[in-house]
């Protein structure tokens, strides 16, 4: 055994020298655990961490024991165990279940210099079992579900999101407390985070028996989930770009006369101006947007919101940039557009991200602006070289390291540059919520995140991807990632960022329009519902009019959206007040079903609703025109138990493979046995008051029950206890549904409502009731 130095015990775990590394263990809570290793007898920096929000507890007691070979640090549910003759960990749960093994590295610490201040290199290696999947580290435009066996550069650039972070089906998750470029890799069993810069490896075990315990326990380290405003989950209508206020306020008049359900348009850039020193002025400087604050008051009578795209980066011409400028808060580094005179603010930098609000909150909230899209929260620099800097947009880089002497407020960009995202979203939302009190919730679209994003009110989406079959068929399992990350809204744009290079005649090619409907069927069942893109536009209205088969499908499912509206929200407020999440991968909802481990290409939706997007097309079968006649084979796997395909009512014994054939028309939707599902009554717009009138659908096979939640929503009431809770009760025996006194209440309340009662699946009539909060009991005998 090496030599040790007396081992400093803390009531939250202890801290121990072995040669020339020391170790130490600090429990955050029974289920949390914080590891961190450096050389020497003190670490070369205690800065507190971006991402953790959870402190040490010193009323924690943690137990220790020590034998000869061994310290042993233990709560009730989980127990770490160090080797004192190398200082390696293992991890157990509570009943001594080997989760998670140390491996000893050659050289975990490699000197490295850090823009002139002394760093490491550092990495850990862990041991993994063979039949062990792991899920998340950020997004990956792999189309991989389980995440073992490969390498992954987790380094933020456009559609790759860097989340250092994963969970294992042995219960448990990892957080590698790093934000340097850094490198996951796992070969024959054996996982290691290397990263280019560390002052002290630094990582947090979450102990879980289940995925959503993980989830949970990873929330309560970095950050809840709020909740974000109802209209959000309507369907949003985008483009790149609407290029006059004329041309943005007659799309939602448009909407508005088909009568087609919309929530929100979207803003895309260069309402600034065109030229590259105007670059991202957050206001409105182009002639084309003479009177912002008019077209925004137009969208809001035609009860719309508009969000408006803002970028990092800043033309020189711009008030932002010479502010900034003056400041010192200016990165040097080439960025998009690429151009000397645009430059990146310094995120990490508190003046910089007020100055940043400052100028959003001024010039575009003021005026009415109801949601943010930050774009490029990613601000990659460019390989360039000075006889091209005014050229072409060139590769990103796609190595660990990135580019020495570029300073930020917090250290040098090697050093910091992966958490930018979360960095800059935040300071939006922080800035909002200091602006709009308790009035508006911040609602952030963006391409970028990094570890405790999800605090942020923010929406992410998988970046400028081709339209594509390949491309639709890896969204699914990339976005079940992302949940499994603990980042739970997501979405990706419908029918594919660009179009040109497979579909050339974009809207008028009928192959894009299949690929567009699965795509928009797909996207119902995500977290935001949101067409947009390049190269052809992406309005219902360009694909035909009512009557054509293209423009009913999509006007179908736009208003399935709506009819879903208080079954997602209610489950909107599972993610915010249990931890849960709102894409749950097989493995999530059915961890100890090893069949659906390696399935990225169906997830529930919600408790009750099995997806299977369709990703295959119909033309590559044959078919020579769109149709309802041809039909498609979609394997789908159903769980043990009981389903009720969503179509046909139609009942199903689970435990096996299924083939589902589905017209155009169709995606494969299953609703489990015992569940409760509302539907509203489609409506224009996501509103309280278009529940008055609501469809409760009882999919009945065991007894079951369902929360129904409401608030405003908008502001921040519900957490003052501004909302209402209704209790649904099926009793399977008794063929009863009771329907709970209504508890609590909001300003916008309904005092009364309709509710009409159908029993899936059987030959029982449905019933309409009046409710007027109080319980009672409808029976079906």
């Amino acid at each position: 055994m090496a030599k040790t130095v007396p081992i400093e015990r803390r009531d939250d775990g202890f801290r121990i020298q072995i040669g020339a590394v020391s170790t130490e263990v600090h429990f955050l809570t029974d289920h949390i655990a914080r590891v961190r290793r450096y050389p020497g007898a003190a670490p070369l920096s205690t800065e507190k961490s971006l991402v953790v929000r959870l402190a040490e507890k010193a009323a924690l007691k943690i137990r220790l024991q020590e034998t000869r070979d061994y310290l042993l640090a233990f709560s009730p549910t989980l127990k770490v165990k160090l080797n004192k003759a190398n200082g390696q960990l293992r991890f157990f749960d509570g009943q001594g279940k080997l989760l998670l093994a140390e491996i000893a590295d050659k050289d975990p610490f490699i000197p490295t210099d850090d823009d002139g201040r002394t760093s490491y290199r550092i990495s850990q290696s862990y041991l993994l079992a063979p039949d062990e999947a792991i899920y998340g580290l950020g997004q990956h435009q792999n189309g991989k579900m389980n995440q073992r066996h490969q390498r992954l550069l987790l380094k933020q650039k456009n559609m790759e999101i860097a989340i250092p972070f994963f969970q294992s089906t042995k219960g448990y998750g990892l957080y590698w407390d790093n934000y340097s470029g850094t490198v996951f890799q796992d070969s024959l069993g054996r996982a290691a985070f290397t990263s280019e810069i560390g002052d002290n490896i630094d990582y947090y075990f979450l102990a879980g028996n289940k995925p959503d315990d993980v989830v949970r326990r990873y929330r309560e380290l970095t950050g809840h989930v709020p909740m974000l405003p109802l209209w959000s989950f309507g369907y949003l209508q985008s483009r790149e770009r609407y290029r006059s206020q004329e041309e943005l306020i007659a799309v939602v008049g448009r909407y508005r006369q088909l009568g087609v359900p919309l929530d929100g348009i979207i803003q895309d850039w260069q309402y600034w101006g065109e030229d590259k020193l105007d670059w991202n002025g957050a206001a409105f400087n182009h002639p084309r947007f003479p009177e912002p604050k008019k077209m925004i008051d137009r969208v809001h009578k035609q009860h719309a919101r508009l969000l408006i795209s803002v970028w990092p980066s800043f033309g020189s011409h711009t008030s932002i940039y010479r502010e900034l400028e003056k400041g010192k808060m200016l990165y040097p580094f080439l960025t998009y557009p690429v151009s000397p005179q645009v430059k990146v603010y310094d995120a990490f930098h508190p003046e910089a991200r007020k100055i940043y609000w400052k100028y959003l909150n001024d010039n575009l909230f003021s005026a009415g602006i109801d949601g943010w899209w930050l774009d490029a929260t990613e601000p990659v620099q460019k390989e360039v070289s000075t006889a091209v800097q005014n050229g072409p947009e060139l590769a990103y880089k796609d190595r660990i390291d990135s580019p020495a002497g570029i300073s930020t407020y917090l250290g040098s960009f090697r050093r910091m540059g992966n958490a930018f995202p979360l960095m800059t979203v935040e300071g939006v939302y922080e800035g909002q919520r200091g602006s709009s009190g308790v009035s508006k919730r911040p609602l952030i679209l963006t391409r970028s995140a990094f570890a405790g994003q999800q605090r942020t009110g923010s929406v992410l989406w998988s970046g400028d991807i081709q339209a594509s079959w390949l491309t639709l068929k890896k969204q699914v399992p990339l976005g079940l990632n992302l949940s499994l990350t603990g980042m739970p809204y997501w979405n990706s744009d419908i029918g594919g960022f660009f179009t040109s290079k497979n579909y050339p005649e974009g809207i008028r090619d009928p192959t894009y329009a299949e690929l567009y409907i699965r795509w928009l069927q797909f996207a119902v069942f995500t977290g935001m519902m949101r067409s947009h893109g390049t190269n052809t536009p992406r309005e219902i209205y360009q694909f035909g009019q009512p009557g054509d088969l293209v423009f009913d499908i999509l006007r179908k499912y736009i208003g399935l959206r709506y009819r879903l509206l208080p079954y997602i929200y209610s489950s909107a407020w599972s993610v915010s007040s249990q931890a849960l999440s709102l894409m749950r991968p097989l493995v999530m909802a059915y961890p100890e079903d090893r069949n659906g481990w390696e399935l990225g290409t169906e997830y529930l939706f919600g408790p009750s609703l099995l997806v299977a997007p369709v990703t295959d097309s119909l033309f590559a079968r044959g078919a020579t025109a769109l149709d309802l006649k041809r039909t498609l084979p979609k394997e789908v796997y159903l769980p043990h138990g009981e389903w009720i395909d969503f179509w046909t009512n139609r009942r199903l014994t689970g435990g096996k493979k299924i083939i589902r054939h589905v017209s155009l028309d169709e995606i494969p939707v299953f609703v489990k046995a015992g569940s409760i599902v509302p539907f509203a009554e489609e409506a224009p717009y996501a509103s309280i008051k278009h529940f008055q009138s609501m469809e409760i659908r009882v999919y009945p096979g065991r007894n079951t029950s369902y929360v129904l939640y409401e608030d405003e929503g908008d502001g921040f009431d519900y957490l003052k206890g501004g909302y209402s809770l209704i209790r649904f009760t099926w009793n399977e025996a008794r063929k009863e549904l009771l329907i709970g006194d209504r508890t609590g209440d909001f300003n916008s309340m309904v005092p009364e409502r309709q509710f009409k009662i159908s029993i899936k699946g059987t030959n029982l009539p449905s019933k309409t009731i009046r409710y007027n909060g109080t319980a009672q009991v409808v029976a079906f005998k």
